[in-house]
């Protein structure tokens, strides 16, 4: 198996692979996943909703496209549905602190209680 990776990244395919935008661009697009799993030690107040929610839309729709795009590129694949998966996890945790009780928690302070009809 290990030989039969070496001869591949000497053969031309590889040269072709490493030296094409199918490589390329989903190492550059690493920073949005990387960013937003560094970003799942912050503060649940610096979250935004907007922009956390727009993410998670655009990695999902990406997703789909490094699926059906041939060759099939699974490293751009692998970039968008890591970064999905962390964009929801911070959507969770936005929502859970804005509307869940989570800031009360937080904070100390007791939840308002919701009358009852």
């Amino acid at each position: 198996m290990a030989s039969g990776f070496s001869a591949w990244l000497r053969s031309p395919a590889a040269r072709e692979y490493f030296f094409s935008t199918h490589f390329w661009g989903p190492v550059a697009n690493w920073g949005l996943p990387l960013a937003a799993i560094a970003d799942l030690k912050k503060d649940e107040e610096v979250i935004s909703g907007s922009m956390t929610t727009a993410l998670a839309c655009y990695s999902t729709v990406f997703s789909r496209f490094a699926w059906r795009v041939q060759p099939r590129n699974y490293l751009l694949l692998a970039c968008h549905l890591t970064n999905a998966t962390a964009q929801l996890v911070q959507l969770g945790r936005f929502s859970n602190y804005h509307y869940f009780g989570g800031k009360e928690k937080k904070l100390g302070v007791p939840a308002p209680q919701v009358a009852s009809a």
